[in-house]
């Protein structure tokens, strides 16, 4: 697996990729912190850098400009269920937001929040499934792997203020 690291608004960002597509999208404060996740998301893969790899560049401006329209093939790794809700959330636009429970609906599976919340968490592929346009039932912010400063930046750069759909 390949990786390089950019610089965005949002703090450093790794994108890594397999042959068949993005792999992770991680954002952190420091270049190691996100190398460490990697490893730790990927523990038998073989890693190596990338200079100048365009991927970083089309993610960066992804996240500098969410309305944009960026195609990335993507290596998307998890569960049955986990894709289902991984799928439900790109298909959310841009300066959108639902909650956790209205997705586990989409899904299909009303009862099925914590689990919804759960992929969520799993989800390695910031901004390209964009699991910061899902809110709490009362429509406040609650965890985000990359932090509530950054679901809140991401939400914030897509719409102000935020529209709630069921």
């Amino acid at each position: 697996m390949c990786y390089a690291i950019g610089n965005s608004a949002l703090g450093h960002v790794l994108v890594a990729s397999s042959a068949r597509g993005v792999a992770s999208i991680l954002i952190g404060d420091e270049p190691a912190t996100v190398i460490e996740e990697l490893q730790d998301s990927f523990p038998d893969a073989e890693l190596r850098t990338v200079d100048n790899d365009p991927l970083v560049d089309r993610v960066v401006a992804l996240i500098e400009n969410p309305t944009m329209d960026i195609d990335l093939s993507l290596d998307i790794r998890g569960t049955a269920f986990q894709q289902k809700v991984w799928v439900a959330l790109r298909a959310i636009p841009a300066g959108v937001t639902t909650t956790y429970a209205a997705l586990a609906d989409r899904v299909g599976d009303p009862k099925a929040v914590r689990a919804v919340v759960s992929a969520c968490a799993a989800n390695k592929l910031a901004v390209a499934i964009p699991c910061h346009r899902v809110l709490r039932t009362d429509g406040l912010l609650s965890g985000y792997r990359w932090g509530i400063q950054r679901k809140r930046a991401l939400i914030d750069r897509e719409v102000a203020p935020a529209r709630m759909t069921a």
